[in-house]
């Protein structure tokens, strides 16, 4: 798969995601599902519980920890 961009006059080597392609700026609500998925974990009954306390205590910033 090529990361090149499309008006590159020839095909990159670098494998780097673009930093534009990385941030969603969503700016939507923040469910416990999301913050337990950004940190990489299943989504069981002890993680939801995990995310809905650190959503409490922060709200979505505590996303925004996790994200770049």
């Amino acid at each position: 798969m090529s990361t090149s961009q499309p008006d590159s006059p020839s095909p990159s080597d670098d494998t780097t995601t673009p930093d534009a392609l990385l941030h969603t700026g969503s700016g939507g609500d923040v469910s416990p599902e999301d913050l337990v998925l950004a940190t990489g974990r299943d989504i069981t009954p002890k993680t939801l519980a995990w995310a809905e306390r650190k959503l409490a205590e922060e709200g979505p910033s505590a996303l925004h920890k996790l994200l770049p």
